[in-house]
């Protein structure tokens, strides 16, 4: 297991817009703890919602598909409990394709995502500028959520996270800096890799999970994995439309390195 603990190329702007989504999303959190299930589900991206632009306003009462699974239930007492915390919003439906890039599951979730989002997305708003950053970021999300919801379009699952906004800027990073050096943690040990060996393999195990999971994507919860592909999609694309862009900080940062090494 390969686990990222920060990249070694150094920026030279303040990653305003980095800090700002992370403080946001962390914010998010508190807000989903206060507010508890039904907030965070309803907020959250349900395929249902988004493609017959509906608010599922009401809790959802789901039995297993398998007889095993509701005989379960019904000796559970679980068939009294709702399965799906639904309730209304005050948004329109197509909005918590949004919304649910900032919701997390767990504190696992969110510190993962995030840690992510600390090592890669400096580098990436310095090339972008902080502007089209937070648009691109927007974009990416949108577009894993909706390669989810497209396999699933009937599925009253709803999905939450910011992977698919961060897998676009894990996208971006491996297109512009593939060679960049990333400390990461291998077992018990740190050491350091490049960048397009770290986030390749990430990328890997998403197509190989996902592949494995195609057949129960929509039906049960989990990893959105078609979220995170169609996220890395999308920025891998934003990369190649900017990669001009990117090319012209990667030699200024050359230049400044130069300057700074001619001074000794």
């Amino acid at each position: 297991m390969v686990f990222p603990l920060g990249d070694l190329e150094k920026t030279r702007i303040i990653p305003v817009a980095t800090y700002l989504l992370i403080t946001l999303n962390i914010m998010a959190y508190f807000v989903e703890l206060d507010r508890g299930e039904t907030f965070k589900v309803s907020y959250a991206a349900t395929p249902y919602e988004i493609t017959h632009n509906i608010d599922l306003a009401e809790p959802i009462y789901q039995l297993g598909d398998d007889e095993s699974s509701q005989m379960a239930r019904k000796l559970s007492g679980l068939n009294d409990r709702p399965s799906i915390e639904q309730g209304p919003i005050a948004i329109p439906v197509w909005m918590t394709l949004f919304t649910c890039m900032f919701l997390h599951g767990s504190p696992l979730h969110l510190v993962g995502n995030m840690l992510y989002l600390w090592i890669f997305g400096d580098n990436v708003e310095e090339v972008l500028g902080t502007f089209r950053y937070v648009i691109i970021y927007l974009t990416c999300g949108v577009a894993g959520s909706l390669l989810q919801i497209a396999a699933a379009p009937d599925s009253m699952i709803p999905t939450l996270g910011a992977s698919g906004a961060i897998a676009g800027v894990m996208g971006m990073y491996l297109i512009w800096f593939p060679h960049n050096r990333v400390r990461v943690l291998v077992l018990r040990f740190v050491t350091e890799m490049p960048a397009f060996v770290v986030i390749g393999l990430w990328i890997a195990i998403q197509l190989f999970e996902g592949y494995g999971a195609l057949g129960s994507v929509g039906s049960s919860g989990g990893v959105a994995y078609l979220a995170h592909i169609g996220g890395a999609l999308a920025g891998v694309g934003a990369a190649l439309m900017f990669f001009d862009r990117a090319r012209t900080v990667i030699l200024q940062h050359s230049a400044y390195r130069w300057q700074d090494r001619s001074h000794y």
